[in-house]
């Protein structure tokens, strides 16, 4: 049993050591048949990871294009989000923009920056281009350039706030890769670690990219910005344009009125310029009036309208003008005062003044003014536009002067040709009815009535005692009943107008009689004077060689004073008056000594008759 047990044991062994053997030589070729597998399986995960992150980087560029078309002209945001995307994607701890301006980079942006060394920055957010620095070597290269151990690297030149940077932001590798624009550098994206560990290639490459669309954000951002700039320059015009053909409109329109040639001046300068409100005022000798207000403040227009008068103060905004005849701008009248009136401060809360002067051939004749109740000083396009208004208001005064004096003019030729024409009316009667003077008195009292604007008038004739009612035209009809009924005017009061002729024999114009003595004290003249509504009156005498002979009388309803001209023309009527009474005097003296003329010759020629008849007889 023993031999055949150790008979059998050594097949027994024999097949172990072989089974070992077997072992040995089978796992080596498990493990070339295993490892196609496992370095396929690294391929795949090399290849995935470069998938995704290729498609990480896509994604983020992707976002930031999308936020600089949706968000055009706000820098700050696409700035925020390339360094956010660049600090994620380039495993840094923070990053942060500079802008180039001049020799020195400013700090724009930062993205999860240590508080203390934003706020260091905010203080002192320039940097100078330090030699050594990786900035200095971006700027040389035009490239990245990356610093692997900030704390080993010393640049030649010591920046007093980079010798805390590695304290204050824990940082150890940092890269700068600079944006360009035509091969000129202006400014550089900075990513930082907080452990020595280089940035790849494809993150550098990735990072380059994040500069170039900052460059691209930044173009676009000017572009549109001077789009903008244009489009309001643009508008700023074509509004001025609308405004100035506006008011020439309003010129037009109104010929000759000038309120509302101010007013509409004053709407669209306020308008425009960012105003609260404005006004305007005259010169008159050595004071200012206020002839428009616009958007003023009640208690200040009302103040204005009671007060219109402003004597310019020493070293006030109206002497400045008045003495330099140029454009004052006061950025804030409570501190540096020059207000000709504390109302506009007190009333009006006026804080920034600017008056623009109204000149006409370098000589000032008033001055256009806005206000703003805060202090923000106007811009010169805004003064250049107050400035034209200005102009504007000048041109429309002297135009409203041209045609006040055309109309004038007009008035007048009309008025000369009225009269005129009255005359030769007059002139006409005379001449178609010699003799006979109640035509012409009739016509020269509808003319004078008619001329002077006038309600009725009376013709009185005077004989040295009495007065006697000669021609009546357009009188009340209780009134030419009173003159029918008593044709002889007797007043005992001394200061009835027709009393008064008497004693003084000149022109009385009275411009309300009911405030004269004799309407109060004498009961007759008064009623007689409520029957016909009179108020205005008009007395000229008719004298022929200083001696009274007559009156034109004529009354206005309504407190009006007659103008000068139309006294002249009845004072003109007055005598034409006295030569019709003369002429018809003089015609009917020749009419008379004709007729007795006419007798004499008669009886003459019938005695004659007589002598040849008894001669023939005798013969």
């Amino acid at each position: 049993m023993r031999r055949r047990s150790r008979a059998s044991s050594k097949p027994a062994k024999a097949r172990s050591r072989k089974a070992q053997k077997s072992k040995r030589r089978t796992a080596p070729k498990l493990r070339r048949r295993s490892s196609p597998a496992v370095a396929q399986e690294t391929e795949l995960a090399r290849r995935t990871r470069e998938r995704d992150e290729a498609l990480e980087r896509e994604t983020a560029t992707s976002v930031v294009l999308r936020l600089i078309s949706q968000s055009p002209g706000d820098l700050e945001l696409v700035f925020r989000s390339i360094l956010e995307n660049a600090t994620r994607i380039c495993e840094a701890k923070f990053g942060a923009l500079i802008l180039r301006e001049g020799d020195r980079f400013r700090f724009v942006a930062f993205h999860n920056a240590p508080p203390a060394y934003v706020e260091l920055r905010t203080r002192e957010p320039y940097v100078r281009q330090i030699a050594g620095t990786a900035l200095a070597r971006a700027i040389a290269t035009k490239q990245a350039a990356q610093i692997t151990d900030v704390t080993k690297h010393q640049p030649t030149r010591a920046d007093p706030l980079r010798r805390s940077f590695a304290g204050l932001t824990g940082a150890r590798t940092l890269i700068t890769v600079p944006m360009l624009k035509d091969d000129q550098i202006v400014g550089a994206i900075n990513i930082y670690r907080q452990e020595v560990r280089s940035f790849t290639g494809k993150q550098v490459g990735l990072l380059t990219n994040f500069a170039t669309q900052a460059v691209i954000a930044i173009e676009n951002t000017r572009l549109l910005t001077e789009l903008r700039q244009r489009t309001n320059d643009l508008s700023e015009a074509l509004e001025q344009q609308i405004a100035t053909a506006d008011v020439l409109k309003v010129i037009s329109t109104s010929p000759g009125e000038l309120e509302p040639v101010f007013q509409a001046m004053l709407e669209n300068a306020v308008r425009i310029c960012g105003a609260k409100f404005g006004n305007m005022l005259l010169l008159e000798g050595d004071v200012f009036r206020y002839v428009a207000l616009h958007g003023a403040p009640a208690e200040f227009a009302a103040e204005r309208q009671r007060d219109p008068i402003i004597h310019p103060k020493p070293g006030a905004i109206l002497d400045r003008l008045l003495k330099t005849r140029q454009v004052v701008q006061v950025g804030d009248v409570l501190t540096e005062g020059g207000t000709d009136s504390s109302a506009i401060v007190t009333l009006a809360g006026a804080r920034t003044t600017l008056m623009v002067p109204m000149l006409k051939h370098g000589d000032l004749i008033g001055g256009i003014a806005i206000y703003r109740q805060e202090v923000r000083p106007f811009t010169d396009k805004q003064i250049e536009l107050l400035q034209n208004f200005a102009a504007q208001a000048v041109i429309a005064i002297e135009n409203a002067r041209l045609l006040n004096e055309l109309h004038q003019r007009t008035d007048d030729l009309t008025e000369s040709l009225e009269q005129q024409t009255a005359t030769s009316e007059v002139l006409r009667v005379i001449s178609s009815s010699p003799g006979e003077l109640n035509p012409v008195f009739d016509a020269m009292l509808e003319n004078a009535v008619r001329l002077c604007e006038a309600k009725f008038g009376v013709l009185f004739l005077y004989d040295g005692k009495e007065y006697r009612t000669a021609a009546l035209h357009s009188a009340s009809p209780a009134y030419a009943q009173a003159r029918q009924r008593n044709t002889v005017v007797r007043h005992t009061h001394p200061d009835v107008p027709i009393t008064r002729l008497t004693r003084t024999k000149d022109v009385i114009h009275i411009a309300d009689v009911r405030t004269e003595r004799c309407y109060i004290e004498d009961p007759t003249f008064s009623e007689v004077m409520d029957d016909a509504g009179a108020r205005t009156v008009l007395v000229v005498p008719m004298l022929k060689e200083d001696e009274l002979v007559g009156a034109f009388v004529i009354y206005r309803q309504e407190v009006r004073e007659f103008a000068d001209k139309q006294i002249e023309l009845v004072k003109s009527f007055a005598a034409q008056a006295v030569i019709a009474i003369e002429n018809t005097r003089l015609l009917n003296e020749l009419r008379q000594r004709h007729r007795r003329s006419h007798r004499v010759t008669g009886a003459a020629n019938s005695g004659l008759r007589g002598v040849k008849y008894h001669i023939k007889f005798a013969g």
